[in-house]
């Protein structure tokens, strides 16, 4: 019998609600439900909002022509900063806190991937905190304890970002690219419309996959991991690795990318309990040095190396939520050499050296993961003990 039989009997059409600490609307045409979102909105006396997203994809997708009319329909006035790049600056986040406050924005509505959803939520803190900027956030001059509402609408199936309290942005002058978590920007509504991601590139739905994964390994076996992040990564990994493939040969496949945005959806609630360590904490500083570098691209790269440091101290959990994708591991190497052989299958052979990093980086790069704000308490819930001579080492293997 095949186990998983039961997924072709999920009518992909029916959307449903889902209860994180977000209220998820999940399904093909889940982003009709931004209608009801914005009657619920203007009862409560929200008039006006700020839409954050990219340059194109939120039009390109028609995830804006809905939303718009159903703004418009219910009087709720809007402006839209559309100036949001992949890996997010506090600049950025500065220039749209100002044009929010100016406007009198009372919510958050963010369209797109992770950047726009982490950059939303950072407005949303900074509307509540008029005299802070995005480096005070980013640099923990404060600790936020509001934000005005946010509604996250999903256009990847990676960040996770749409369920729970993490963001990220990087401060171009430090090269500093830290993470933030506070429970007042858990987004209180989240649309994950897999129609809206069809049109992702070959590159984007590999990367965004990987970034799934990643998110599961880490929050499974991490010093604060629990059996519902072991049974959460194990399902993530289990559908990706199944519906990836599909998704890479028919980009237009709705089932493959319904249940490649189900992985990420609860991928994102995974990590918000198990939380990250060394793959994240070591992606950052990549992405910080190059920002037109792929978050998703970065952490497969160094997986292997990861799950080779990592793997004598969680064997087990690493054979049970790796076997999908990588079976017959038995030791650090052949589980690295599993996992690569994998991220080969799906298109992704990458090495930091393709992209441009060199030995000489690793010193710099090894810094900036123990120097960087937040990182160093990624690296403190690792399995093994973080050192600089072990991270470095990650990179230079990665190399």
């Amino acid at each position: 019998m095949n186990i998983n039989n039961w997924q072709k009997d999920v009518n992909i059409n029916e959307v449903k609600e889902i209860r994180t600490r977000s209220t998820v609307y999940f399904g093909c045409g889940a982003i009709q439900k931004i209608n009801d979102i914005a009657k619920l909105y203007s009862k409560r006396g929200i008039d006006k909002v700020i839409v954050m997203s990219g340059k194109n994809a939120y039009k390109s997708t028609g995830a804006w022509d809905v939303v718009e009319k159903a703004l418009k329909e219910n009087n709720i006035g809007y402006i839209n900063y559309d100036k949001v790049t992949p890996n997010p600056t506090t600049d950025a986040i500065d220039e749209a806190a100002i044009m929010a406050r100016k406007f009198n924005a009372k919510a958050v509505i963010t369209i797109g991937g992770g950047s726009p959803t982490d950059a939303g939520k950072s407005v949303a803190i900074l509307l509540k905190y008029d005299d802070k900027t995005g480096s005070d956030l980013y640099t923990f001059e404060f600790t936020p304890t509001e934000a005005v509402p946010v509604v996250a609408i999903n256009l990847t199936h990676g960040t996770g970002s749409e369920t729970n309290r993490f963001a990220v942005a990087t401060i171009l002058e430090k090269n500093y690219k830290p993470a933030i978590a506070y429970d007042c920007i858990y987004p209180e509504f989240a649309i994950d419309d897999p129609d809206l991601m069809v049109g992702l590139s070959d590159r984007q739905t590999r990367y965004v996959s990987i970034d799934a994964v990643n998110h599961v390994i880490e929050a499974a076996t991490s010093t604060v991991a629990s059996p519902y992040t072991v049974t959460l990564a194990r399902e993530t990994i289990e559908l990706v690795g199944r519906y990836l493939p599909k998704a890479i040969e028919n980009p237009s496949d709705r089932e493959a990318r319904y249940y490649l945005c189900y992985a990420a959806m609860i991928a994102g609630v995974c990590f918000d309990n198990g939380l990250l360590h060394y793959t994240h904490a070591l992606e950052h500083p990549l992405s910080a040095m190059k920002p037109d570098f792929s978050h998703g691209l970065g952490l497969a790269i160094l997986l292997p190396a990861v799950i080779k440091n990592i793997y004598q101290a969680k064997s087990e959990i690493l054979n049970y939520i790796l076997e999908p994708v990588a079976k017959n591991i038995s030791s650090p190497e052949s589980a690295a050499n599993g996992i690569y052989e994998w991220l080969k299958s799906v298109g992704v052979p990458n090495k930091l050296k393709d992209e441009g990093f060199k030995l000489e980086d690793v010193e710099k790069l090894t810094e900036l993961a123990f120097t960087t704000p937040s990182l160093d308490g990624l690296l403190g819930i690792a399995p093994t003990k973080a050192t600089r001579d072990s991270v470095a080492m990650i990179y230079k293997e990665s190399l």
